[in-house]
């Protein structure tokens, strides 16, 4: 007897399969690659299974454009999110020979998506009624096939609910599993801050995976309708700001003899947007003691630098920029 089970990197999903491989179930781990999850699927490689990864970030961003059920606290969709899994589950059923799909949802541990009507609806709408296990709270919900038909006992399954963490966190300790994340972090989009720029990247019609990428760090500047930077806090942020640079996008940084970001700027530029960047640059560089600094620019992938001396920006009008 062999099941896929949904694989999301953290402890949940990790009791679940193993409750069910420790009744002789032989299971196939899906990791579904999304822009806005942070999980890890190596974080369950002590399980022992073989995890695929199937990526559906294309079909997310339509997902997220309007989501039939509607977004949570900010911009998750989690319904929306769990249904288009499940469906992609199911039709990978017959290349893996599967017969059912688990899941570690809890009951109650999630207000929008994990209700009993919003389970019961995401089970109907995934095309998967008796045929999805979620071992951690199933003696809460209906019996399914898998328990129908002696596939699994449900005896060996669990009633857990609400979001508090000891019962798994127990449960991770009997089964001896040891390693396993935080459950912080997790969706991007219950974040308000994030939320905030997917908003204003999709109000200006810019929504794909590049743009998507420079979300997750940096500050974010919209100085002109066509046209975003992004400004490094850090060396590892700055870093990322030169790795993610694309052919047309520009380059800001100060010169060696200062201490300061690297900015990049995406979308359509002319003289006036250069000097802006490079005083808002400018405005995060350590002049030690100078008013002015030189920010060097460039376009990608000219090899020429440009230089500009250059007054940091007006607080006023940096806040009125921000995003």
């Amino acid at each position: 007897m062999r099941a896929l089970v949904l694989i999301s990197g953290g402890l949940d999903s990790a009791l679940a399969a193993k409750l069910i491989q420790n009744q002789g179930i032989e299971l196939i781990g899906l990791y579904f690659g999304i822009p806005f999850f942070a999980g890890k699927k190596e974080a369950l490689s002590h399980l022992g299974i073989e995890i695929k990864y199937i990526d559906i970030k294309e079909k997310f961003l339509e997902v997220i454009k309007s989501p039939r059920y509607g977004f949570g606290s900010n911009m998750n969709p989690c319904i929306d999110c769990k249904i288009l899994m499940l469906r992609e589950a199911k039709g990978l059923m017959p290349e893996f020979g599967a017969n059912f799909i688990v899941t570690g949802e809890v009951l109650g541990q999630r207000p929008m998506s994990q209700n009993k009507p919003a389970l019961e609806l995401i089970e109907k709408r995934a095309g998967l009624e008796g045929l999805l296990l979620r071992p951690l709270s199933a003696k809460l919900l209906a019996q399914t096939i898998p328990e129908k038909q002696g596939w699994v006992r449900r005896e060996g399954l669990f009633s857990f609910s609400g979001r508090t963490r000891k019962p798994q966190i127990a449960l991770a300790k009997e089964l001896k599993i040891m390693e396993y994340p935080n459950p912080a972090g997790g969706c991007l989009l219950t974040d308000p801050a994030f939320a905030r720029r997917l908003k204003e990247l999709m109000a200006h019609q810019e929504l794909n995976m590049d743009n998507i990428e420079l979300l997750k760090f940096g500050r974010h500047f919209r100085i002109a309708a066509n046209t975003k930077l992004v400004v490094g806090r850090d060396e590892k942020e700055n870093e990322e700001v030169v790795n993610k640079a694309l052919e047309g996008d520009y380059l800001f940084f100060p010169t060696d003899e200062l201490a300061g970001p690297t900015s990049l700027g995406r979308g359509v530029f002319d003289e006036e947007l250069i000097k802006v960047s490079c005083a808002i640059t400018c405005r995060y560089c350590d002049l030690n003691g100078k008013t002015t600094a030189d920010i060097v620019y460039k376009k990608i992938p000219e090899k020429e630098n440009s230089m500009l001396n250059t007054l940091p920006i007006e607080e006023n009008r940096l806040r009125s920029l921000r995003i």
